[in-house]
């Protein structure tokens, strides 16, 4: 549906009563994989999140609380945790995009050939991306796939911290005023 030329509505309608049940659901099985993706993403940020506020709290005093991230470090965090994701689930991606691009039939020579059906699945994508191209093939393409998703992903994790912390020092000052005015109603 997302490569159709007649829309979302009009293209799982063509799907649905010019192909079959399986047509429908082609990609299904690899968009349920790269779901993985931040997944991956957020365990890397919050495990090296924890890494950088040890290693701040080990500098400072044993006593006092560790520090937040600054902008800049989640940023940082973010960037870097969204490029392993990537890269760890890009060949994945790039069968993802290969399926979805691909036709029902080829136009050799102004005689329409049907495709065969391995191209469509998975496997055959892989196939045909190794015998064609070998390993770096699975990675074609993951500069452009990392300058499209690092920034935007960088920069959320960046507002996340910062709202988070936010919220916790809004949360932390209104109960001491609540305890405070409690504490005033009981002596009155």
């Amino acid at each position: 549906m997302q490569t159709t030329a007649f829309g979302k509505s009009k293209g799982l309608w063509n799907t649905l009563t010019e192909g079959s049940w399986s047509d429908a659901f082609d990609g299904l099985g690899i968009s349920l994989l790269l779901t993985s993706n931040p997944a991956i993403q957020y365990t890397v940020f919050d495990q090296l999140k924890q890494r950088l506020l040890k290693q701040k709290l080990d500098k400072r005093d044993k006593g006092s609380s560790p520090e937040a991230l600054s902008a800049f470090s989640a940023f940082v965090l973010g960037a870097a945790s969204k490029s392993v994701a990537t890269f760890l689930t890009y060949p994945a991606i790039r069968c993802k995009v290969m399926i979805q691009a691909a036709e029902p039939d080829d136009d050799y020579d102004g005689i329409k050939k049907p495709r065969p059906k391995s191209q469509k699945t998975v496997l055959g994508v892989l196939y045909s991306i190794w015998k064609s191209e070998g390993v770096l093939g699975f990675f074609k393409g993951l500069q452009a796939q990392i300058l499209k998703t690092v920034l935007s992903s960088a920069l959320l994790l960046m507002i996340k911290e910062k709202i988070t912390n936010t919220t916790w020092v809004l949360i932390v000052a209104i109960r001491r005023y609540l305890l405070l005015t409690r504490g005033r109603l009981k002596s009155a």
